[in-house]
């Protein structure tokens, strides 16, 4: 008896998932400290498009959570709204 190869066996039963599927990116971001609650609300706004959470409250700096699959959208979003919340990418 020989057993295929995983990856063969995965690829002919249907189940195989691209190498990105699951995977996520983050982007660090400074917001006008006046404009953290809006801007929380529009990226909460897009329904499972990405995460925020407060990485330093002392400095806002907030990190915004996407998959990889998202983020031509993420970024599309975020260059649309730079100049209301004054954004700037940390990292």
């Amino acid at each position: 008896m020989t057993t295929k190869p995983k990856q063969r066996r995965q690829a002919e039963s249907g189940d195989r998932k691209p190498p990105s599927a699951g995977a996520i990116n983050s982007v660090l971001l400074w917001v006008v400290p006046q404009k953290i609650g809006l801007f929380k609300a529009i990226i909460e706004s897009y329904d499972n498009l990405a995460t925020l959470r407060t990485e330093d409250p002392a400095r806002q700096h907030l990190r915004l959570y996407y998959g990889v699959e998202s983020e031509s959208d993420v970024m599309e979003l975020l260059a649309r709204i730079a100049d209301k919340f004054s954004l700037r990418r940390i990292e």
